[in-house]
């Protein structure tokens, strides 16, 4: 797979097709996964373009704010309540409530830049089907990864490209695109944190056309990381030697 670099994105309510005629944009939805991220939300809600049709939160097990400033902020929100721990089930919950043609996922945390979601349209308007976002793409970057955590990632990148084949430059980074038609065929059925290397694998395997694009991760802005590089690390090694054994429920 090779990265691709998009330019930046200037909406249009309609495009116009060979034949001159007008045809609706494709609806676009983002989804927003929250575990107690009150804090964080009005930065984040703040970066989305007013152009996005539907902008999903998900939530249920957050002890804070996080539901009532996301209705505060932005009366329009979508509020879906997923009860089942962690990020696999809080994604599969909102892309599976999502009524966009394009489904864009970003984190609550404050480290994603919800301006770019117009890069990651574009994308898909070129011909993608699936768009992942890179720290480490040419013209990405992090101020928050560590020494131990990019090695980690690198590792696991390789180890996708030796099972499978598929040729990544990030893998736990979790801003991406994919269009709606096609999320059958990545099969989220993991609760995990492992869900960003299922979908990157899945995606490689069911043929869909994969574009890179660099972002940059900017430092959480309230709240401490759950993240544990050995522990997830681990993890994300024992779904991909699952997954190519055919183990898992949706390989």
């Amino acid at each position: 797979m090779k990265s691709a670099t998009v330019g930046h994105f200037t909406t249009k309510r309609s495009l116009k097709c060979n034949d001159n005629s007008l045809q609706p944009r494709p609806t676009v939805s983002v989804i927003i996964p929250t575990l107690n991220e009150a804090g964080n939300l009005p930065f984040v809600l703040n970066t989305i373009p007013e152009w996005v049709d539907e902008i999903i939160v998900v939530d249920g097990r957050s002890t804070d704010d996080t539901e009532r400033i996301a209705r505060v902020l932005n009366p329009g929100v979508k509020v879906v309540h997923e009860l089942t721990p962690g990020k696999g089930a809080a994604l599969r919950a909102g892309l599976g409530a999502a009524s966009g043609t394009y489904l864009i996922a970003l984190d609550a945390d404050g480290s994603m830049d919800g301006s770019r979601i117009g890069d990651f349209y574009a994308a898909l308007q070129g011909g993608a089907e699936y768009v992942k976002g890179s720290r480490f793409a040419k013209g990405g970057g992090s101020a928050d990864i560590t020494p131990i955590r990019r090695f980690g990632d690198w590792g696991i990148c390789l180890m996708m490209r030796l099972l499978f084949g598929a040729r990544f430059s990030d893998d736990s980074y979790g801003y991406f695109a994919v269009r709606a038609d096609r999320l059958s065929d990545i099969r989220i059925d993991t609760n995990g944190f492992e869900v960003e290397t299922l979908i990157n694998v899945r995606a490689h395997r069911a043929g869909l056309k994969i574009v890179e694009i660099p972002c940059f991760e900017g430092n959480r802005i309230h709240g401490v990381s759950t993240l544990s590089a050995f522990r997830d690390g681990l993890r994300i090694g024992k779904f991909l030697f699952r997954e190519r054994l055919g183990l898992n429920r949706g390989s």
